[in-house]
C-alpha cells in the first residue's frame, strides 16, 4: 500500500520466540485463543447496560434529570459494547465460530458504525500502519488537532491541549452523520478491503439501510413514544453519543498519542526501520493493566501492546499473556511502553498534545 513496507527478516528472532511462548501458554493450559464464558457473561452485562436504559425511557415516564441519566448510561453501554463485543468479534476473536463473530461484529450497526469501514480503517490501516502519518487514520483528526509531529502545524494547535478534550466526544456522532459515507467512498475508490474485495453496490446498500434503521431506532421511535418535544430527543441523542465518544476517544489516544510512543516514517525507499511486530512495540502503550475495573470495561484496549501483536487473541487473555510479552521484550532489549495508572497516562497524553501544539522550531 503506497509503497510502505516493513523489514521482513527479524534477525533477533523476537516474534518467533514470543509466538512460541504464547502458543505454549494456550497449549499447556488447554485454552482457546478466542473468548469463553468470561467474555460471554461480560457481553450480557454490556448489552444490558446499553439496551435496558432505552427500554426504560420508552416505557416509563421519568423526570428530565432521570432521562438525562438514562441517556448517559446508554452512552456508557455503547462504549462498552464497542470495546468488549464488537471489537473482539470483528477481529474474529470473540468466538471460534465464524457465524458468532459475524453476528456479534454486526453490533456495530446499532452503535452507528459500519462493518466494512471499520475493518478497513481499524484492522487494515491502523493495525498495519500504526502511528504512520498519512496511513493510520486514528492519528488524523483533520486540521483541528495535531496528533503527530509529522502533521502540518497551525497556529490554533497552540491551544489544542485545552480544546481537544471537548472535541473527543464528537467521535461516534460523526460516525452516525458523515464519517461512514466519506470512508466508504474513499475505501471503495481505493479498492481497500479486509479480505476479499466486496461488491460496492452491496456495501452502499447496507450502509444506507442500516443508517435508516439506526435513525429510526434512536431518533424516530423515541419521538413517537416518549412524551417530550422532538428537540429534547435530539439533545438526548447527542448526550448519548457524546458520552460514548468521550470514553472511546480517551481510551484510543492513551494507547498511541503519548510521549513514550513513536511516530516513525519510512526511509527514502518506503521501508520502515523495524519489522511489523517490533514496530508495534514502539508505537503502542499500555495503561492501568492492574486496574480490574479498567481491564473489565475497556475490553483489553488498555493492553494495547498485546492487542497489536496478537489481534486475533481475545482480550480476556491479555492480562496473562502480558507477562510473557513483557518478559520477552526485556530479554530482547525492546521497549514495553506502559503507565501504571490511567490518570498518569491521561496527564501525559495532554502533555504530548501541548508538545505537539508548539511551533516545530521551538518544540
Amino acid at each position: 500500500m503506497q509503497g510502505i513496507k516493513f523489514v521482513t527478516r527479524d534477525k533477533t528472532n523476537f516474534i518467533k520466540t514470543l509466538n512460541k511462548r504464547v502458543n505454549n501458554y494456550f497449549k499447556e493450559n488447554n485454552l482457546k485463543k478466542t473468548g469463553n464464558w468470561k467474555l460471554y457473561s461480560k457481553a450480557i452485562v454490556m448489552f444490558t447496560l446499553f439496551i435496558a436504559p432505552m427500554v426504560i425511557l420508552l416505557t416509563v415516564k421519568l423526570p428530565i434529570w432521570a432521562m438525562i441519566l438514562m441517556t448517559i448510561t446508554i452512552g456508557v453501554g455503547m462504549a462498552g459494547v464497542g470495546m468488549n463485543i464488537m471489537h473482539d468479534a470483528n477481529h474474529e476473536s470473540f468466538s471460534s465460530k465464524k457465524w458468532v463473530n459475524k453476528i456479534m461484529g454486526s453490533s456495530i450497526y446499532i452503535l452507528a458504525g459500519n462493518v466494512y469501514n471499520w475493518k478497513v480503517q481499524h484492522n487494515v490501516l491502523h493495525h498495519t500502519y500504526t502511528n504512520i502519518q498519512g496511513m493510520d487514520e486514528d492519528i488524523d483528526a483533520g486540521r483541528i488537532i495535531r496528533f503527530s509531529k509529522h502533521a502540518k502545524w497551525l497556529k490554533i494547535h497552540k491551544f489544542q491541549k485545552y480544546y481537544s478534550i471537548f472535541l473527543y466526544g464528537l467521535l461516534t456522532i460523526n460516525w452516525a452523520i458523515t464519517t461512514d459515507f466519506k470512508q466508504m467512498h474513499n475505501y471503495l475508490k481505493r479498492k481497500l478491503s479486509y479480505g476479499k474485495f466486496p461488491n460496492p453496490a452491496k456495501e452502499w446498500s447496507i450502509l444506507v439501510i442500516t443508517k435508516l434503521l439506526y435513525y429510526s431506532l434512536w431518533i424516530v421511535l423515541p419521538i413517537m413514544v416518549i412524551d417530550v418535544p422532538w428537540w429534547q430527543v435530539l439533545i438526548g441523542f447527542f448526550i448519548m453519543h457524546y458520552t460514548a465518544g468521550m470514553i472511546l476517544s480517551v481510551v484510543f489516544q492513551l494507547a498511541h498519542v503519548m510521549p513514550n510512543t513513536d511516530m516513525p516514517t519510512p526511509d527514502e525507499n518506503g521501508v520502515m526501520e523495524h519489522t511489523w511486530a517490533i514496530h508495534q512495540l514502539y508505537t503502542t502503550s499500555n495503561f492501568a493493566i492492574n486496574n480490574k475495573l479498567v481491564n473489565f470495561f475497556t475490553g483489553g484496549l488498555n493492553h494495547q501492546v498485546e492487542h497489536h501483536i496478537f489481534p486475533h487473541i481475545s482480550h480476556i487473555h491479555y492480562k496473562k499473556i502480558s507477562e510473557i510479552v513483557k518478559k520477552t521484550t526485556r530479554e530482547f532489549n525492546l521497549p514495553y511502553n506502559e503507565y501504571k495508572t490511567m490518570i498518569g497516562a491521561f496527564i501525559d497524553h495532554f502533555k504530548q498534545l501541548d508538545s505537539l501544539g508548539k511551533h516545530p522550531e521551538f518544540a
